[in-house]
């Protein structure tokens, strides 16, 4: 299957999302046909805040050093980490991956519909076999967060030739089965807890992308090991060490 087909399975594409090359070699291991990156694990793993395009170099590095995983890459480059759409095309170009998302928010304010559709048009017309997941921030940043308005954003990325519509934080039923109705590509969401894929499936829903929740979730864990020893308790198990070890041993090889 193309990166493009796993969109067209029964039920959506879960799409985990890697902050480093073993997070992502453990999500290939896991079985994940196709890995994400997370800008806010990138970001986060560098001592950086999200969203202020401080990852441009650190996510290129990253997008290089995952190309010899056998998986579909797509990788989160916030903005495009420039405002000029050219800029953005040849950056992508740069990656050398299946797919990216692109965010339509600077630095946590909404752009102008007609600016993101121009970095979406820029990039396709670059890069026409990239798959373009146009996010769209309303619900996100709780900015102009109604339907109509996500809908006519919408509409605008796809007309510039976006390939999915990615909008995180729209988590009702109701508003999901308007959104997947009323968008003619496949419609991206991020995990929602009390609702199951197939569910997500039935309302329409094509993509579903893990987030920054694995990369938090692990130091949660990592948090969990240290003070359950510090209080005497039974630290949680994990995978042995020999077996990461041969994981990346196997990736330097080029296994």
């Amino acid at each position: 299957m193309t990166f493009r087909e796993l969109h067209d399975g029964a039920l959506p594409l879960l799409l985990p999302n890697a902050w480093d090359v073993s997070s992502a070699i453990a999500f290939f291991e896991a079985g994940f046909p196709a890995v994400g990156t997370t800008s806010f694990g990138v970001a986060a793993a560098g001592g950086v805040p999200d969203g202020r395009g401080s990852t441009r170099e650190s996510t290129r590095a990253l997008a290089h050093a995952l190309a010899r995983l056998p998986v579909y890459l797509s990788v989160d480059v916030e903005d495009g980490y420039s405002d000029d759409p050219d800029e953005v095309a040849e950056y992508v170009a740069s990656l050398g991956v299946a797919g990216v998302n692109i965010e339509d928010s600077t630095q946590g304010r909404l752009v102008e519909p007609a600016a993101h559709a121009a970095k979406v048009a820029a990039v396709k017309a670059r890069n026409p076999d990239v798959y373009v997941n146009a996010r769209a921030d309303t619900y996100w940043l709780r900015q102009d967060a109604t339907l109509s308005a996500t809908l006519e954003r919408a509409a605008a990325y796809v007309e510039a030739g976006a390939d999915g519509v990615f909008v995180p934080g729209v988590t009702k039923p109701d508003e999901l089965r308007e959104l997947a109705v009323n968008v003619p590509v496949p419609v991206n969401v991020l995990v929602i807890p009390e609702l199951t894929l197939p569910h997500l499936a039935d309302l329409g829903i094509r993509r579903v992308s893990t987030g920054s929740l694995p990369y938090r979730a692990a130091l949660d864990t990592a948090v969990a090991v240290a003070t359950a020893v510090r209080d005497g308790q039974v630290p949680p198990t994990a995978t042995p060490y020999p077996v990461h070890q041969e994981r990346l041993l196997k990736y330097t090889r080029g296994d």
